[in-house]
This record gives C-alpha cells, structure tokens and sequence, in this order.
C-alpha cells in the first residue's frame, strides 16, 4: 500500500525546505517577531487629523486655563448663553450644570463658627446659606485635616488649590456685605407616604389644609375642632414644634408604630424662614424690626434645642457609672440595662437592643468599619 501523502511539514524539515517549496510564504520566526514588536504609526483617520487640527488652532486656548475661570469646552465653543461657559462644561449638554465648591476661607469661617463660637448648625446654616449636612461635612473634614498635620503627614494642597482654580467656587462675602447662599437650605425631600394617591371626601363646612392632609396620608384620626381652631397657619404648628417636639402624635403598634405625617412647613430644615417671609409680607416698610423678630425667633430656637440636648445628657449621664481603675489607662462606663418588650421587642431580639443575645452586636470593633460620623441629626 503506497504511503498516505502527508499535508503538513514538521518544524524539523523547515531549514531544509527550499523557497520554491510550497510553504516558501510562511512567515518566519525572525520577521513575526518584527512584525509583533512594530513601532510603524498608525495610519491617520480623516477624524484624527481633524481632532489635531484643532487641538493646534481653536483648541489651542484651553490649554492653559486661567487662574479663577473655569477652562470648560463651552469657552470656545458657547452653546447659545455666553454666560453660560462658566457653569455648563459641555456644549451639547446644556442640562448639565457644574455646580460650585466652597473656597478655603468660606471652609474655615464655617468651622470657626461651629467649632470656636459653639453656634448652631441652623444658625450658621441660615446665615451662609449651606445646607447643614454640608456644614457637618466641612466640619468633620477640617477636624480630619488638623488632625493629620498634627500627625505630621503631607496633605495634597497643590492639588486642591488647582482644583479650586479650575472650578466655580462660591466666595466668603466681605465685612458688611451680603453673603451669597450657596445652594438651596429649605430643600424638602419626598416622603415615603405621600406616594400613594388618595381620594378623600371633605365636607364643605370643614377647613381641610395641608395639616389634614398628613393626617389622612399617615392614616391618622381628624384633629379636634378646638385643635384645629388654635392652628390659623401651618406656620404655627412649626412653632408648637419647635418649643415641644412631643406634640406630634404617633399611630401604629408595636413596630409599626411612626409618626403622624406633618405639613411641609414643619418639615423643611429651617421653619423659622417661614415666618421671616410672612413678617416681609406683612410689614414691607418695617425692616429693621422684621430682622429683629428673626433673630430673637433664631435665638429662641436655638436656645429650646440647646436646653433639650443638656437635658438629654443629663439623663444620659445620670444613667451611667463611670469607673476609672487606678491600675488602667481605661475608663469603664456601665449603664444599667432594663429588659422589658420595649427594650428588646416582644420576641427579645428587636434590631435596637444590644447584644448578641437580645439583638445586634454594635459593629464599632469591626476591622473595616467607618468610625467617623456619617450623618448629623439636626
């Protein structure tokens, strides 16, 4: 039987075989090796020879930024509004609008009046115009800071003094002038319970308001007649509130149990503006006396809350033993547990007790966990 025909050539034959053999144009190992380490340029599109075009003539303006301005494609390009390339970046995006940041001396008067003058995070809030889960950001990032020079480590300065070059920043107004807000304070956000749409029947002899509609939303009993009277303005509840925050009811049992559903007068983060607004529109001529009712309302206000969180601290502390070994660095604080349903729940385990036997072990100890405050009850 004659020998199968063999279709492929072993490695060993390849030096033997001649250039007029039928695999003479099988490229070597010599030239797939200059072929795979190949420095030859890129053939140059119809769209990358536009693109440096550019870049050398029109383009050529943002490659260097002015210090203070904004160094966005809207400069040499304006979508429609000129004034506009300084807060929209992208010309064929006109929604998209880049917000600004605060300055250094803005950052450090807002520690320097949280921090060395003890005001309120409404108050100093209300006369920045930041909302107060920023301040309490700043505050926590300027403690963070001071603590790592303390530590003796390098911060990124030259970085974030670029960064505050190339963006809108929002300035520290000067002695006597206005300082200008920067961003909206009274932001209120949707509640979990005004989703649902309902339909409510109202008799025409009974005043219905936004009051009455947090009640019907939260499924919660009409307000009596003679409480409904004492009410003229959901302003006034705001006021009720803020000197008595156990005036707002509860419904529901057991887990269920949640707050009545208030009008958005008493829920924004700051009422007190509330009152401003209707003082201005009741007495447009009486300025002076307006920003003097504000303030001794602020100053009211801030009092109430102050007298609550010392009372608040006072229990706490009452509550707590304190115990110092003289043979430890450590200071033990023992706080007397009493185990009722509203405690640990009606099974033992509700997720507010302590302890692995009743509820959640705290997670403080955890390796990996976030240690610094993440949110401010204001």
């Amino acid at each position: 039987m004659a020998p199968r025909v063999q279709t492929r050539v072993s490695n060993a034959l390849l030096p033997y075989l001649t250039s007029s053999s039928s695999i003479s144009s099988l490229p070597s190992s010599s030239q797939c090796l200059s072929r795979q380490f190949s420095v030859t340029a890129a053939p140059q599109t119809k769209l990358r020879r536009t693109m440096f075009e550019w870049f050398e003539t029109e383009g050529a303006a943002l490659k260097h930024h002015t210090p203070g301005e904004t160094n966005y494609l809207t400069r040499v390009k304006p979508a429609g509004n000129p004034d506009a390339a300084a807060t929209r970046p992208f010309p064929h995006n006109p929604n998209f609008i880049s917000e600004s940041v605060l300055s250094e001396d803005l950052r450090n008067e807002v520690y320097h009046r949280v921090v060395e003058q003890k005001k309120s995070l409404r108050a100093v809030s209300v006369q920045l115009g930041i909302d107060m889960k920023r301040i309490a950001a700043v505050v926590r990032l300027v403690e963070l800071e001071k603590r790592q020079r303390q530590q003796g480590k390098q911060l990124a300065l030259p970085y974030a003094r670029a960064i505050h070059e190339m963006v809108p920043t929002t300035a520290l107004a000067e002695p006597g002038e206005r300082q200008e807000y920067h961003e909206p304070i009274n932001d209120l956000p949707a509640h979990p319970l005004t989703g649902a749409q309902i339909f409510y029947p109202v008799s025409e002899s009974r005043p219905f308001n936004r009051i009455e509609a947090g009640r019907v939303f939260s499924s919660a009993p009409a307000l009596e007649h003679h409480e409904a009277q004492e009410i003229s303005h959901p302003s006034d509840l705001a006021e009720k509130v803020i000197e008595d925050p156990s005036v707002i009811g509860w419904i529901g049992k057991g887990k269920d149990t949640r707050q009545i559903l208030q009008p958005a007068d008493v829920r924004i983060p700051h009422p007190q503006m509330v009152a401003l607004d209707r003082d201005r529109i009741a007495h447009p001529n009486e300025r002076r006396a307006v920003a003097e009712r504000q303030a001794k309302r602020v100053e009211r206000q801030d009092a109430l809350e102050q007298e609550r969180r010392d009372r608040a601290q006072a229990r706490r502390e009452k509550s707590l033993k304190s115990v110092s070994p003289e043979t430890s660095r450590f200071e033990y604080r023992i706080q007397e547990t009493v185990y009722t349903s509203e405690t640990t729940g009606s099974d033992g385990r509700a997720p507010w007790a302590t302890g692995r036997r009743y509820g959640v072990p705290h997670r403080d100890r955890t390796r990996g966990e976030l240690k610094i405050p993440t949110r401010v009850d204001a």
